[in-house]
């Protein structure tokens, strides 16, 4: 089978781990099918462009994948009606050219809309897949366009329950087409290890209390009332550490509050290769995440993978990774409720080796099981 997988969400040389669940997906997939992966990314003059766009293609040849980048003009909130179309037209030469039996698409708008065009012209089979955001959209116009892809797709994958039945009950999407196919996890690279050799080799103190964060660095995350939260926690627990692993805009306020002195220490890492983030996790005490809004977020996939108990908030798909044997789940935008949660956590004593055997799907699972809902599409097109 021929799969043209359509995301904006790949490697770029700028941000190296973006997308990192739909690379280890194309990656399998490539294993069992001609795939071919065309990521489109929208193009800014210098004037409009984003603080956090980082657009450098990486090289196709070094991904391990057949890799394609194509750009298309955008300006900020004025093109976002036309973005779909214009990303349509952008991969139109390479849906030509690779004459796919199925466009595979993740990233509901404005990525698998301009698959939806494409594939719509040609009569293609057409799968698309959510992964959190893409389908929690705020504004009239990209809930409308969103929709549209939604009821449109032969296949909707999501990677959790949650996303399944928001999909049905608010986009109309035809519950008997929608699929589950939850992250997987690299277990040669997250896997139990001992945290005192860890420590060492990342200069972390034997007896410090480390809180680790993973993901980029953005509001939404809620990482404003995760700097509140360990500042209340610090006073009662001066051995208290706190990292941060990834990029986004929100890094130099984060900088600045770290270096005033009334928190704990913190350490800004950027973002970091799959083993290293490994070996922060092996280091950490706890990993958090308290999100506004989440998918089915592997880093806690991970950390559990790690023997790491988690405190994130009941968003999303969370409730499906952690529960009170895993972890700790506190309020939204609580920074009180989130400094507890972390206390608690601390406090307690967790069996490292059951945290590390909850998950045991790899990446082969999600791209067999991605495989059999493309055949599903191209079945029901034919």
């Amino acid at each position: 089978m021929r799969i043209l997988i359509v995301t904006s969400q790949f490697p770029l040389a700028g941000e190296p781990t973006r997308g990192r669940p739909l690379y280890q997906t194309a990656r399998e997939l490539a294993r069992v099918a001609e795939v071919r992966v065309v990521s489109p990314v929208a193009v800014y003059p210098s004037w409009a462009r984003p603080r956090s766009y980082l657009f450098h293609p990486a090289e196709g040849a070094t991904l391990g994948v057949d890799t394609e980048y194509v750009t298309y003009p955008a300006l900020p909130i004025v093109t976002r009606p036309f973005n779909g179309w214009l990303c349509g037209r952008a991969i139109d030469a390479a849906v030509q050219n690779f004459k796919p039996d199925v466009v595979l698409s993740y990233w509901l708008y404005p990525d698998a809309y301009g698959a939806m065009c494409a594939t719509r012209r040609r009569k293609l089979a057409f799968v698309a897949g959510a992964r959190g955001s893409d389908i929690r959209v705020r504004d009239a116009i990209s809930k409308r366009l969103t929709q549209r892809v939604v009821r449109a797709a032969d296949r909707l994958l999501v990677v959790s329950e949650d996303l399944g039945r928001l999909a049905a009950s608010e986009y109309g999407a035809d519950p008997a087409r929608v699929r589950v196919i939850a992250n997987g996890c690299d277990a040669s690279i997250f896997h139990l290890q001992e945290r005192a050799a860890a420590r060492a080799a990342l200069g972390i103190a034997a007896d410090a209390r480390l809180v680790l964060y993973v993901g980029r660095l953005v509001a939404e995350k809620g990482l404003r009332e995760l700097f509140d939260a360990a500042g209340e926690v610090f006073r009662s627990t001066p051995r208290l550490q706190l990292a941060l692993i990834g990029g986004g805009p929100l890094h130099d306020e984060l900088a600045a509050r770290a270096a005033d002195g009334s928190g704990p220490p913190v350490r800004l890492e950027g973002a970091q290769s799959p083993e290293t983030v490994a070996r922060w996790m092996a280091a950490a005490d706890l990993v958090t995440l308290p999100s506004y809004s989440e998918g089915h977020p592997n880093v806690l996939v991970e950390a559990l993978a790690c023997g790491r108990p988690a405190v994130a908030t009941p968003v999303g798909g969370i409730p499906e990774v952690i529960d009170a044997d895993s972890g700790i789940l506190v309020a939204v935008r609580d920074a009180s409720a989130l400094a507890r949660g972390i206390s608690e956590a601390l406090e307690r004593s967790w069996d490292e080796r059951a945290l590390s055997q909850r998950f045991s799907r790899d990446w082969q699972t999600v791209a067999t099981d991605t495989l059999r809902a493309c055949e599903e599409a191209v079945a029901d097109r034919r």
